[in-house]
């Protein structure tokens, strides 16, 4: 867009309703994080073992596959404004349901439900920002949507510690005879509905508009965004794009029509999205307060604990949108594996050298407690400064245009069926293996994964996504 007609953006409109578009992105970090202080509650109320109680963490993310799976195709028939407000609805549903559940069923089909909110909101609010944005703010203004998330973890380990410290514990009766634990999920009704309602108040997306032929629409927006002069211009690139891809992107288009076999750059899509979760990242943020409390920490030591692991991962991604561009992805992804893989060993080594008291059914770590407790904000720093955020650019540019769309849906399965059976795992081997069992299989994982990157990721900083080649 030339200088004179970027003179006639409304930069205001579009910050503010690109922020309206990241409160999704608030919610699926949210949504995540509150399970976290809720497991105690969960396994009083509901009397799970190790394999419900696991599920009833990890149903969330069956939702989180489908939705994500199906945003695209739903978004492209009923608009991206349409799809969000379903989710927020959805969110609403999930929310208050969850802390109302009566029993493990009631309570996984609400977190289900959920899930479909969360799958659906990590792929349509940064799709909105980056069809209403300018090209040269574009990158900025989607990776407000990654602050969002995080975010929104962080608000939930905050409300989880302050509502379970108020209670005295999280499973103790805190308002209206309810447990504290039910009043973690009910916090998160208050900006679902305040998603809801100022959704009404954002337009569509111009590009759904154009592309479902609402052209009046569709002008009238553009001219609210870019300005009366822009209209026409932007109305032939919108076209120009949509005549030059294919709408209807074919799971077929995943193999290679000569070789009759997966192309190899679906493998990799799948290897990167498989291994950001193999290396237990989820098992953190959904089981943190579980974790801290099997080495001796007090329930509320352990969500104050998570609230500092927040504020790693904000440091972290602060770092990485610096550089990213000038370091490149690969680095960042070997840097990554490389910290994760000491640091995760630290801790097992730790856990390993820790007497078990049957008592209190956790670990006497003394000052091995302090090491596992440094050694784990460092591997969450390590994550959010490449795993984290560097996973989802890649996937973004490293398919070819024509099978860009059928490439991203088949990694976003593969990395939330990865966090749900990871998530599913986690209670099963802290009782089968131990601490520093478990730890012990996400320090291996990430060590391959320095091996997967140097051997098969290529770098895609500075390249053209027309130059991509699968």
């Amino acid at each position: 867009m030339s200088s004179s007609l970027q003179q006639n953006e409304n930069m205001l409109f579009i910050v503010v309703i690109s922020c309206v578009a990241t409160i999704g992105g608030f919610l699926f970090g949210f949504d995540s994080g509150v399970i976290n202080g809720t497991f105690d509650g969960l396994e009083k109320s509901f009397q799970t073992d190790d394999l419900a109680g696991g599920f009833n963490i990890a149903s969330m993310l069956l939702g989180c596959a489908v939705g994500a799976f199906f945003a695209g195709t739903l978004a492209d028939k009923f608009g991206r404004k349409a799809l969000l407000l379903v989710a927020s609805v959805f969110f609403i549903i999930s929310a208050w349901g969850s802390g109302i559940a009566g029993s493990s069923i009631e309570f996984i089909c609400y977190r289900i439900l959920g899930g479909l909110a969360v799958g659906a909101a990590s792929v349509m609010a940064p799709a909105y920002i980056s069809e209403i944005a300018p090209a040269r703010l574009r990158g900025r203004l989607t990776s407000i949507q990654q602050f969002a998330i995080i975010a929104g973890l962080t608000s939930a380990f905050i409300s989880n510690y302050l509502l379970a410290k108020q209670a005295g514990l999280s499973t103790e009766i805190l308002w209206m005879d309810y447990e504290a634990w039910r009043w973690m999920f009910w916090i998160e009704l208050v900006p679902a509905i305040i998603f809801f309602f100022v959704l009404f108040f954002i337009p569509e997306s111009p590009r759904f508009l154009v592309m479902s032929q609402q052209t009046d629409k569709a002008r009238q927006v553009l001219a609210r965004l870019y300005g009366k002069e822009a209209v026409e211009p932007l109305e032939k690139e919108i076209l120009l794009s949509l005549e030059t891809q294919d709408q209807k992107p074919r799971l077929s288009d995943l193999i290679d029509k000569v070789k009759g076999k997966v192309r190899p750059i679906v493998w990799v899509g799948i290897g990167l999205a498989t291994f950001q979760q193999l290396v237990g990242i989820n098992v953190v943020f959904y089981y943190g307060a579980v974790l801290w409390q099997a080495v001796g920490f007090s329930e509320s030591d352990a969500l104050l604990i998570n609230i500092i692991g927040a504020s790693v991962s904000i440091a972290a991604c602060l770092i990485t949108l610096k550089v990213i561009d000038k370091v490149g992805r690969k680095p960042l992804l070997t840097i990554g594996s490389v910290g994760m893989a000491v640091t995760l060993l630290t801790m097992v080594v730790a856990f390993a050298n820790s007497d078990y008291d049957p008592a209190t059914k956790s670990l006497v770590m003394g000052d091995l407690g302090t090491v596992a407790l440094i050694a784990a904000n460092a591997y969450v720093f390590f994550f959010n400064l490449s795993w984290g955020p560097v996973m989802w650019v890649m996937l973004g540019e490293m398919f070819p245009n024509q099978i860009r769309g059928s490439g991203l849906a088949v990694a976003g399965l593969s990395q939330w069926g990865s966090n749900f059976a990871i998530t599913m795992m986690f209670p099963i081997m802290l009782a089968s293996i131990g601490l520093a069992g478990a730890y012990g299989f996400y320090a291996l994982c990430a060590f391959i994964s320095i091996f997967f990157v140097v051997r098969f990721v290529q770098e895609t900083k500075g390249r053209a996504l027309e130059d991509m080649q699968g």
